[in-house]
């Protein structure tokens, strides 16, 4: 029989939606980085599945032509020859087809090498939050806190740093709730704008001040909190009044342990209902400054600010 001119050229390549596929993965793997960690999980199984098949349909359509088993493809020849020479061709690879899937397999590992910790910076801080102060602050006996009025209270949240790590919180003594238990207001001094310092915007009682280690309270009488950067503030409970900030202040949870005042987890809050003793609200975890964390903004606004 005779050969076609055409005989060794290698097949055309075929038609594939695998590229389809792993693009798809590819844009739900970023989707889910903002809306959450399922969604991220789905797109990353859905690449690799869909990488794996397109990179193995590749390697098969570029595979060359053995042109000596091609030859020996006579219609005398034996179907077992046949077939040998058949699986020669599906298994032997050529430099050219090596050297592009290896320039392949190195551009990946560079791109994911120089992507993935830019990625991880960008994204990471929406779902895990600042980073949280050490918990279990004692702030010193109950009685330093008088009932009814605010205070300024200045303390180490981590003694191995020192002066490095000085908080401040504004601190209220709420009196006992409903259940007879000790109910108190702590409200951090952090803006929620921007991060800077929240000021009371009233009349301070130095004369009255107390220390107990190295915690620093001094009784003060606010109408209000304020922030003198960007002009936000707050009502006594840490409500939002006017200017920029997107949520109330955030606060810190407590708990009474041998007469004394220990401070707890720093938490964010969305909306205070009610005052004192009989305020409800919602506890989020810790965001930075300028993220909302309640409302359709929450996933409007998803990504971090940078924050102080």
């Amino acid at each position: 029989m005779s050969e076609s001119p055409n005989d060794n050229r290698d097949p055309a390549p075929r038609q594939s939606l695998w590229p389809v596929g792993f693009a798809v993965g590819v844009a739900v793997i970023l989707v889910g980085l903002v809306v959450s960690w399922p969604a991220m999980v789905l797109g990353a199984a859905l690449a690799i599945v869909f990488g794996v098949l397109w990179i193995r349909d590749t390697a098969r359509t570029h595979a060359p032509v053995d042109s000596a088993a091609a030859h020996a493809l006579v219609d005398d020849e034996p179907s077992a020859q046949r077939a040998a020479a058949e699986e020669q061709h599906l298994e032997t690879y050529g430099r050219s087809g090596f050297l592009a899937l290896a320039t392949i397999g190195v551009g990946g590992i560079i791109g994911a090498g120089v992507t993935l910790p830019s990625l991880g910076f960008a994204v990471l801080p929406s779902f895990t939050g600042e980073a949280v102060d050490s918990p279990d602050v004692d702030l010193g006996p109950i009685t330093n806190f008088p009932e009814g009025t605010f205070t300024i209270t200045s303390f180490t949240s981590n003694p191995v740093q020192g002066d490095v790590s000085r908080r401040t919180a504004y601190i209220r003594n709420n009196g006992l709730t409903k259940e007879k238990q000790p109910s108190f207001t702590i409200i951090y001094s952090r803006c929620v704008h921007l991060g800077c310092p929240v000021q009371p915007n009233g009349p301070r009682f130095e004369d009255k001040e107390v220390k107990f280690k190295d915690v620093t309270i001094t009784p003060v009488q606010p109408a209000g909190f304020g922030c003198p950067c960007h002009g936000g503030a707050y009502d006594t409970e840490g409500n939002r009044t006017a200017g920029p900030p997107v949520r109330s202040l955030d606060r810190f949870a407590f708990s009474i342990k041998d007469g004394h005042l220990i401070l707890g987890k720093h938490f964010s809050v969305g909306t205070v209902t009610g005052t004192g003793a009989d305020a409800t609200m919602t506890r989020y975890r810790q965001a930075y400054p300028g993220v909302h964390v309640d409302g359709i903004e929450r996933w409007l606004y998803p990504i971090p600010v940078p924050g102080t």
